[in-house]
């Protein structure tokens, strides 16, 4: 049924795109073109402009052929990680890597690349399906810019497939919700070497924060990450200032703003208990806290209707499809959270956001059958 030809010369075309995210512009408009070639009415929304991006997202509509249903969504991105520019995808003993050292774009273009497959099959053996919507976003590496910006008076579809995950045979229905944490501490600058008792530095006070604050796995639903901090003048400078940046993720909403609020606590007790006296008044440390929600939590029904089809058409081609939870958010939690229950499909894509980047040509066939094989039960 999937022409493994066709498959391979669709990946590689897209996969030779250098697509980085703002910079979608050119597998922008070969996509537009391919999905026109396939029936499909594509409209650009607006979210580029606001995303700095080249392109806005493209939401395709594939009309019904012979079968009245609820329409169903396909998702994927379009845009990719770093390094890309000069990628040469290369396909060897049926695994697609990448030439030298640049990212292969695997994610996702695996996924675009199953999904054209499968509308070519359908046309070709005149599949009857109900009304598709196919909505490829931009800047999806980068924060879900794209599907946080979409036009969602686009879109028609309450169920959905992302196809953004590693694996095959696989489905994702639960995903943690997110907060990005920002902390400034605010000390006083000094002299270190000829007035260190003047100063309050910055750095020990978040070094104090830290010290006390519980990160990593916090339990089975929760972790915790400073992940950047930039600061400090010179080294015969007391730094009066430090920007750290992290972010907490859990399975729920009770015990992100549990943890949220522990980090920010632990540096605002830092910040107050430090002090220095200078000519008889007392300065105390300080921090400013920016919390902002990343992406809300993901909770699809296991027995929810878009579980059950992907199961179902698992089972007409004698598989048995993995249903499991993520740690990491995707576009799939801004769908549900604006009411589009949606599940993340595996593409067969492998070692991802590195140079080692590969998928394999059969376990890309394996989606694009699987896919065939929803759309006509959909």
């Amino acid at each position: 049924m999937i022409n493994r030809e066709r498959l391979c010369a669709e990946f590689a075309r897209q996969a030779a795109i250098a697509s980085p995210s703002r910079r979608e512009g050119e597998i922008s408009r070969y996509l537009t073109r391919r999905f026109q070639d396939l029936g499909g009415t594509v409209t650009m929304d607006g979210a580029g402009a606001s995303a700095g991006s080249e392109s806005g997202n493209l939401i395709v509509e594939i009309p019904a052929r012979g079968k009245e249903s609820e329409p169903l969504m396909l998702s994927v991105h379009m845009d990719t990680v770093e390094p890309v520019d000069g990628v040469v995808p290369v396909l060897a003993d049926g695994v697609f890597t990448s030439a030298g050292e640049t990212i292969l774009g695997a994610d996702d273009k695996a996924g675009i690349a199953e999904i054209i497959e499968a509308l070519e099959v359908i046309r070709e053996q005149n599949i009857p399906h109900g009304p598709l919507e196919v909505v490829v976003t931009i800047c999806e590496e980068i924060g879900l810019v794209g599907a946080k910006l979409l036009d969602y008076s686009l879109v028609r579809s309450r169920r959905a497939l992302a196809l953004d995950t590693s694996g095959v045979d696989r489905i994702i229905r639960k995903a943690p919700c997110a907060n990005k944490l920002r902390f400034e501490i605010l000390g006083r600058e000094a002299h270190a070497g000829i007035a260190p008792e003047q100063g309050l530095s910055a750095i020990a006070i978040a070094g104090k924060a830290v010290a006390e604050m519980k990160l990593g796995r916090i339990d089975d639903e929760t972790t915790a990450n400073l992940g950047t901090i930039e600061g400090g003048q010179a080294t015969n400078i007391v730094p009066n200032r430090v920007v750290i940046e992290g972010e907490v993720r859990s399975h729920d909403v009770d015990k992100l703003t549990r943890q949220t609020e522990h980090m920010v606590g632990c540096f605002q007790r830092a910040a107050l208990n430090a002090s220095v006296a200078i000519d008889g008044k007392v300065v105390h440390g300080a921090v400013k806290v920016e919390v902002i929600g990343d992406y809300p939590l993901m909770q699809v029904a296991e027995d929810a209707d878009i579980v059950q089809l992907v199961r179902e058409a698992g089972a007409a081609l004698g598989r048995s499809i993995a249903v499991e939870a993520a740690g990491g958010g995707s576009d799939a939690n801004i769908f549900n959270g604006h009411g589009i229950e949606t599940v993340i499909l595996g593409t067969g894509m492998d070692r991802v956001h590195t140079v080692d980047e590969q998928v394999k040509v059969e376990d890309m066939e394996r989606v694009a059958e699987l896919l065939v094989e929803i759309i006509r039960r959909a």
